[in-house]
């Protein structure tokens, strides 16, 4: 992936933290920039892949009884407080 970089951050890290960055670093034969760029992507995925990922785990969800209509409305009402 080829992107232009252009905000400069200052990070703060613990030795333990620093640690494991940099073994990761070592083990990859990349930067430690780039481990930190890599952890920033798998962790703060951007909107579309989460919403991929969130139909991908409902469309693999094993079926499941569902009660009728009126009964989810009923429950709905109860969990609100309400009553039609």
């Amino acid at each position: 992936m080829c992107m232009t970089l252009t905000h400069r951050l200052q990070l703060l890290l613990d030795e333990e933290r620093f640690e494991r960055v940099s073994r990761s670093a070592r083990e990859q034969g990349v930067s430690v920039a780039s481990v930190i760029r890599r952890a920033i992507d798998a962790s703060l995925a951007p909107e579309d892949r989460r919403r991929r990922a969130a139909a991908r785990l409902v469309l693999e969800a094993e079926p499941m009884e569902v009660p009728p209509v009126d009964a989810l409305l009923d429950e709905l009402d109860e969990v609100r407080g309400s009553r039609r």
